[in-house]
């Protein structure tokens, strides 16, 4: 049973943020200043899990690092779009190319910048230590912080909703 007060079944896609969400708040800087942010090993399994089961994930960032583009690379997902200013458009031009209606997808941000995106579908999602002002719009609030099973939280609820969590032998591989 699901913590969260929507109808998972009808999820087709969802958008994650990357600072707060899918790494950390605070994250360590390198000797030419830019961020070494941290990935969570279940998020990565539950994001790489639900592109083959067929969910729509894209990740949409105001941030921009290789390493973090190669771990979506790794994890299969293609819709990676950073350094993105102005969220909403990007959030908008998406859905229009996926076909997706807005009940149809999942937003999940921590900050001022998520607040648009997150207004514009049917399931706004943040993380435990979101801003208060995000806190406030959400729809549901994971129990875990940025960086710390948040995807995973938010991701097994909707395959469970739908009967996909773990019933496919192909589950377990990685």
């Amino acid at each position: 049973m699901s913590k969260i007060d929507y109808d998972l079944k009808q999820i087709e896609g969802i958008v994650f943020d990357i600072d707060g969400v899918l790494s950390p708040n605070c994250v360590p800087m390198d000797e030419e200043g830019q961020p070494m942010r941290m990935v969570n090993v279940k998020d990565g399994y539950a994001l790489q899990l639900a592109n083959r089961l067929g969910l729509k994930i894209a990740v949409i960032s105001g941030g921009s690092t290789r390493a973090m583009t190669k771990r979506f690379q790794y994890l299969g997902i293609e819709d990676v779009y950073t350094r993105v200013r102005e969220k909403l458009p990007k959030l908008l031009q998406w859905m229009e190319e996926r076909s997706l209606a807005p009940h149809n997808v999942a937003y999940v941000g921590d900050d001022i910048p998520d607040i648009h995106p997150m207004e514009a579908v049917g399931l706004s999602v943040c993380p435990a230590d979101a801003a208060i002002d995000v806190k406030m719009m959400a729809r549901y609030i994971s129990p875990f912080n940025g960086g710390h099973g948040v995807a995973r939280d938010l991701i097994e609820q909707v395959l469970r909703a739908k009967g996909l969590w773990q019933i496919k032998s192909d589950a377990f591989l990685w």
